[in-house]
């Protein structure tokens, strides 16, 4: 990932990189792996946000639509 810094605005280029970096999901990504996850955490944090997302696209099929 490359991030040009133009007149020493240091700055700018940081939340640039900032911006760059969280549209790629690499921060999230360093978060997650930081510290070691055993595999049966793993699967619960796994099911877990797969309950999420089902009850998510759930909600957002039963939303009011007038006709």
């Amino acid at each position: 990932m490359e991030v040009r810094v133009v007149e020493n605005q240091i700055e700018r280029a940081l939340k640039d990189l900032k911006r760059k970096l969280a549209k790629e999901g690499i921060m999230k990504e360093l978060k997650k792996r930081r510290f070691y996850e055993k595999p049966s955490v793993k699967k619960k944090r796994k099911q877990k946000e797969a309950r999420k997302r089902r009850l998510k696209t759930q909600s957002s099929s039963r939303a009011y639509r007038p006709n």
